[in-house]
């Protein structure tokens, strides 16, 4: 006999959802939920690196013209610096 696992917080709707998605592929729910946690791993992984390797959003010049306004604004309005600017 198989173990039984039980997932918390899964409203009725999302759970007769997933029985649905299952069923439409003809495979068991155990296997449809391996296959969407595989996925969702690479595209987590796909995501970060486009955003770790693409190139840069700010030009160097851009970029230190920003940290010198949010340096201005922080000790106008009388944050802590705690950026360590």
């Amino acid at each position: 006999m198989e173990n039984i696992r039980t997932i918390k917080g899964v409203n009725r709707e999302t759970w007769l959802k997933f029985k649905e998605m299952a069923a439409r592929k003809g495979i068991k729910m155990g296997d449809l939920f391996e296959n969407m946690t595989d996925e969702y791993e690479k595209n987590v992984e796909r995501t970060w690196n486009i955003i770790l390797n693409s190139g840069k959003a700010l030009s160097d010049e851009e970029a230190e013209d920003m940290l010198k306004t949010v340096k201005k604004l922080r000790k106008e309005k009388g944050f802590r610096n705690v950026l360590n600017f």
